[in-house]
């Protein structure tokens, strides 16, 4: 792996391990990257698209959570409707809509077409009610994390030239004044 790439390496695989611990997720959970190459790369979204840092990002997405018992599930873009490749096993236990897509740089994004790539069985769904989400050069990934989400910042967090943004899901309090909750509410 190049030198600069090494480095966006490592700093995906810290915002995985800063999202599993800060918002408490368990073994098994699923949690979705959305990402853009221009973006990581200093340019602008959707723009100038660059296959070999996808493979990065899909590497170190993929490894991250492997090694952190989680689901990874990674939103393409819009020209596939935002829909995610993961693993078809990922995609049955959810019970999810399978789509028929292969995402490629052009139509999908570079990060969606090396997480296909890397899958040992990939599989595309139309959409996902995930329990994480990571949004790496605002790719507008929030629509697919159930509710409540809950907005996490790690403190100067980049993926190259990119802000990233995560989120984690919280269950819905209910009940009004009167309820009780129990601790923590995840």
């Amino acid at each position: 792996m190049r030198e600069p790439y090494r480095d966006i390496y490592e700093e995906l695989s810290a915002c995985v391990r800063y999202l599993a611990e800060h918002g408490r997720l368990h073994t098994g959970a699923t949690v979705v990257l959305g990402c853009s190459t221009s973006e990581v790369a200093g340019g602008v979204i959707g723009h100038n698209s660059v296959p070999e840092l996808g493979d990065v990002l899909a590497a170190a997405f993929l490894d991250a959570c492997g090694a952190l018992g989680l689901h990874a599930a990674v939103q393409c873009c819009e020209h596939l409707n935002r829909a995610l490749v993961m693993e078809q096993s990922t995609l049955d236990r959810l019970n999810l809509t399978q789509v028929n897509v292969r995402p490629v740089p052009t139509a999908g994004g570079s990060t969606g077409a090396a997480a296909y790539d890397r899958f040992a069985h990939p599989a595309m769904a139309m959409a996902i009610q995930a329990d994480a989400a990571i949004d790496v050069g605002d790719t507008l990934v929030g629509m697919h994390i159930r509710p409540v989400a809950v907005p996490l910042r790690m403190p100067g967090a980049k993926v190259g030239q990119a802000r990233v943004v995560m989120a984690y899901a919280r269950l819905p309090l209910i009940g009004g004044a009167r309820a009780q909750y129990p601790e923590p509410v995840r």
